[in-house]
């Protein structure tokens, strides 16, 4: 057991970091079923609200493995500052749509926080486990960029 906490140090520290974080910014923007989220109008293919929690929580939990690894990495400061831009985006983007109830401003985050992700998943081709961690977190915020946009457009 000592042996398996020694070599995954990292990942276990990167994990429970990005858990944490990710809890956190969703506690204190208030997302969820607030009644401003309730007035909105939403697209059909919007998830119903208890499927958010348990996807960010193994989103969360990928990402921080994936950073765990980056960390590992030597000479390799490009993952790690497009890591922190995507992830800073990620904390950012619950405050802007929930808290502020800036729907475009959320969009434009996640923007950047999308190609930020297409960067770190290009650069991590060489680095499969990362890479192949990243690809969920990926799909969905794919998702996700389609569901703010088509928010946006019926509640402008």
């Amino acid at each position: 057991m000592k042996k398996i906490l020694n070599n995954y140090t990292f990942e276990i520290i990167g994990a429970t970091f990005c858990l944490g974080l990710g809890m956190l910014s969703g506690y204190l923007a208030h997302s969820g079923d607030t009644i401003w989220y309730q007035s909105l109008q939403k697209p059909d293919f919007n998830p119903p609200a208890w499927i958010f929690t348990p996807i960010w929580t193994i989103l969360y939990g990928m990402m921080g493995i994936a950073l765990g690894k980056i960390i590992k990495i030597k000479n390799n400061a490009n993952l790690r500052h497009l890591f922190v831009i995507q992830f800073t985006c990620n904390i950012i983007w619950s405050y802007l749509f929930f808290r502020i109830h800036r729907i475009d401003l959320a969009l434009i985050d996640l923007i950047i926080l999308y190609l930020a992700l297409f960067a770190l998943i290009i650069k991590s081709r060489k680095h499969t486990a990362i890479f192949w961690l990243l690809i969920p977190y990926f799909a969905w915020i794919t998702f996700a960029a389609i569901l703010n946009l088509k928010i946006y457009f019926m509640n402008a």
